[in-house]
Order: structure tokens, then sequence, then C-alpha cells
């Protein structure tokens, strides 16, 4: 297995093996560095603030969206989330077992589960959450404040260009019909 490489030797081994493919290479550069960037900050994030908290990336986020929705179904917090609902199911019941969330049958349809942060998740979050934005300022700290409000801006673009553009798009690169489920990674034994 290749070591890690630097983002420098990285795109010039990109350039190397394109060669004269013809590509869009600013937009390809772009969102290789977006998942590069969110890598890099996932890893950190996971690495500091939230392993002295023993949570995960998902687990966070899990307990960001519910602190800053309020109460709301799981498969809402599954999609803000960016995760399947089974894995909620897995975070939630942990986050559960350790205080920090709450699950509730919906009130008319019993068929859903709502999640609530407790009061000691609360807690938690006004705690941990000031000391993850430290980290958050630490790697972006090479940008201005006018550059971070430029980069959020962009990439809040590149966000709605998918939201409002992407189902369009999927559609006809498959020529109207609609997309194989998805599959987990394993496959049937032939």
């Amino acid at each position: 297995m290749p070591s890690q490489r630097s983002i420098n030797e990285a795109e010039k081994l990109a350039e190397a093996k394109l060669g004269g493919i013809p590509v869009r290479r600013e937009q390809m550069a772009a969102v290789a560095n977006i998942y590069r960037a969110a890598s890099a900050v996932r890893q950190h994030l996971e690495n500091s603030v939230l392993r002295g908290s023993d949570l995960t990336w998902t687990a966070f986020v899990v307990l960001w969206v519910v602190w800053v929705w309020g109460e709301s179904e799981t498969r809402h917090v599954a999609e803000e989330a960016g995760i399947s609902k089974g894995t909620l199911t897995g975070v939630s019941r942990t986050l559960e077992s350790r205080g920090l969330l709450r699950r509730t049958g919906h009130p008319t349809d019993g068929r859903l589960v709502l999640l609530a942060l407790t009061e000691e998740g609360e807690e938690f979050m006004r705690r941990v959450f000031p000391a993850f934005n430290e980290e958050e300022a630490f790697v972006t700290a090479r940008l201005s404040d006018a550059e971070c409000r430029a980069l959020a801006d962009g990439l809040r673009r590149v966000v709605l260009q998918v939201e409002e553009e992407g189902e369009e798009r999927r559609r006809s690169l498959l020529n109207g019909e609609e997309p194989a489920p998805r599959r987990s990674g394993r496959r049937p034994r032939g």
C-alpha cells in the first residue's frame, strides 16, 4: 500500500497520470481538495477534541444535528448527518447508553422514532463545542476571516448546486431511469 502523499505530490501524480485526457482540471482540483480538506479536518478533530470526549465524528455530528434542530425524527437526523438509518440506530443507541440522547416513539406514528438530547447531552454540547470550535479555528488558521467567509460561501454554492440541480442531472445520466438501490459492500456468494 502506498504511503500517504502530500497534497503537492498527489496533485503532481494526478497531473502526470491524466496526461492528455481531456478533463476540467480546475473543477477536478476543487472537488479533490474538498475531499482532502474534509478528510484532513475530520481526522484532526477525531484525534484531538473528539477523542478526549470518547466520540466518533459520526456521533458528534448526530449530537450536533439534534442539538441545533431539537427533537427530530430519525430519518431527518440520518439524512442531515449523511448516514444511513441503520448506522444512526447504532450511534443513537450508544449515545443513549451514555445518557446524552433520548429515543422516544412518535406520539402519532408508532413506526417513527424521535431523538432529543437529554439535559446531560445539552450540557455536554455546551461544554464540548467551544473546544471543537477552537480546533475549527486551528485548521483554518492560514485563512483570513474574509477568506473563511469566501470559502464558506463557495462551498455553500457547491452544496446548493447539488441540492437544487443534482437530482435532474442524475436522472439525465441514467436516461430517466431510477437509480439502482444502494447496496452494502457485501455481495452474494456465487
